[in-house]
């Protein structure tokens, strides 16, 4: 079955997430450093961990398989996860794949350099969130979650364990 991981501390699109998951009848979980309110739901659980430097990306990748979409915006998290086979989002819609994933990291590098070297200076960080980011987003991750499901319904059940 499928199921969702999400980067929670600074994620815009949970609600979403929330209700496409209880469309598709997916588990949700929201992992982050502190408290999250969440809806109530058998289906959505959040997970607190340590405040330790990547502590929820660490949990996160751990967790994170070949039957889960994790939505993140952190371009390291999202090359641990799709190492391991997981569906990567964005909140904007963005798929991280095994093909796009090293640009992004290198990407991710240069402009950690420039920011460094920019004394005084302001560099730009992401452009804000806007609305068509969100629908993107939705159209993501409903189609990952129907594509979950039926890899799902393709791979035959194991055979019971013998007596």
């Amino acid at each position: 079955m499928p199921k969702v991981l999400i980067d929670g501390d600074a994620c815009p699109v949970k609600a979403e997430i929330y209700k496409v998951a209880e469309r598709y009848q997916a588990p949700v979980t929201v992992v982050a450093n502190s408290y999250l309110r969440i809806p109530d739901s058998p289906l959505i659980k959040q997970v607190t961990v340590s405040d330790g430097f990547d502590a929820a990306d660490d949990w996160i990748a751990e967790n994170a398989d070949a039957d889960c979409v994790v939505v993140t915006s952190d371009i390291l998290l999202a090359e641990r996860c799709v190492k391991v086979g997981a569906i990567v989002l964005a909140p904007n819609g963005k798929a991280f794949t095994e093909n796009s994933i090293g640009a992004a990291v290198a990407t991710r590098a240069i402009m950690a350099d420039l920011r460094a070297g920019a004394v005084g200076e302001q560099i730009g960080g992401p452009p804000p969130f806007q609305n068509k980011d969100r629908s993107r987003f939705l159209s993501a991750l409903d189609e990952a979650l129907v594509r979950l499901k039926r890899q799902a319904k393709m791979t035959p059940p194991p055979p019971p364990p013998r007596p």
